[in-house]
């Protein structure tokens, strides 16, 4: 390569790096799909359709919920792992993103920290331990004390295997090294309906599903795993206050790209979730639903993601979980 042409291929290439960040900066120019990797109407679904609704009165460009649910979350993530990187192919995840890694191994069709790109972190919901109101361990410390002296006699249901649940619960007899009784259900509904009716003792719960329950004095809440307490259920204290920070599950909810997608084209869909979470509308409606805003920085979220998955891959293989 001469020189003419080493300064001609140069100057084309600083031009290329000045469109692209005014480019970037106009994205998005057309509707954007949002993959929700379940079906309607849960609780991950319901805070996408926020979200959605919020980045669209933000960018004045439409936020579509696209459903595309089964197989433990893997097709609808695969989808977004594998679509073409341009911004306009999003996917809105939980904790299943960090969970599935441990679960499936290298049974999963992508790799969770190459395939995709963190946009950012939404929103963090905590679990809360629940018991009927008539349980005779009305603590936490009550239930590790009891589960101590006559092991395997607490049974504990929880709504499927690997669900965050589940993996709370295996993560509670980890840290209080206590042996409970693991009781499955078809999901958080028959759960709930079972501890009410004291076919099992505890339980973890979304807190949007129990607090009704806690409300109309049926269940009683014993903790909490979040770091500080919740806001919906502000005199329940936290496991860390009763005394096993370890127990800390929390369930997340974010945003993610296919990895190949452009720097720029994923800060602006960063700066646009931030402004969409944290708008006063948004933020309340979340709260009010039992989530916490956290909108984060596109660092943070892959800090938090690659922490996550390390945490959980050891937790499922200390408790023996097997996907199923």
């Amino acid at each position: 390569m001469n020189r003419r042409t080493m300064i001609q291929a140069t100057l084309a290439a600083a031009a290329i790096g000045a469109v692209r960040p005014a480019v970037a900066q106009s994205f998005p120019t057309r509707s954007v799909r949002m993959v929700v990797p379940y079906a309607p109407g849960g609780g991950t679904d319901i805070v996408a359709r926020i979200m959605a609704q919020a980045a669209s009165d933000a960018s004045g460009q439409s936020f579509v919920v696209e459903n595309r649910g089964g197989g433990a979350s893997i097709p609808g993530t695969q989808a977004v792992a594998t679509a073409t990187p341009d911004g306009y192919t999003v996917g809105f995840v939980d904790s299943a993103l960090v969970t599935n890694p441990g679960l499936f191994g290298d049974r999963l069709p992508y790799d969770t920290e190459r395939d995709l790109a963190p946009v950012g972190l939404v929103a963090v919901a905590p679990l809360v331990l629940v018991a009927p109101q008539s349980t005779p361990t009305p603590t936490v410390q009550d239930v590790v004390a009891r589960a101590k002296a006559q092991p395997g006699t607490i049974a504990i249901g929880h709504a499927g295997n690997g669900t965050a649940v589940h993996l709370a619960s295996a993560q509670f007899g980890l840290v209080t090294e206590t042996s409970l009784l693991p009781v499955a259900y078809r999901g958080a509904g028959p759960m709930l309906t079972a501890l009410l009716s004291g076919d099992i003792q505890i339980a973890f719960s979304a807190i949007p599903s129990a607090k009704p329950h806690i409300d109309s004095g049926r269940l009683r809440a014993l903790a909490v795993t979040a770091p500080r307490r919740s806001t919906a259920l502000p005199d329940v204290p936290t496991f860390a206050e009763a005394g096993w920070p370890g127990v800390d599950t929390l369930s997340l909810f974010g945003i993610v790209a296919p990895s190949a997608t452009p720097a720029a084209v994923l800060d602006r869909l960063n700066a646009l979730l931030v402004a969409s979470a944290r708008g006063p509308a948004t933020a309340v409606r979340l709260a009010e639903l039992g989530f916490d805003v956290q909108a984060t920085s596109r660092e943070a979220f892959a800090g938090l993601i690659h922490s996550e998955i390390a945490k959980w891959r050891s937790t499922i293989e200390r408790a023996g979980i097997k996907a199923e």
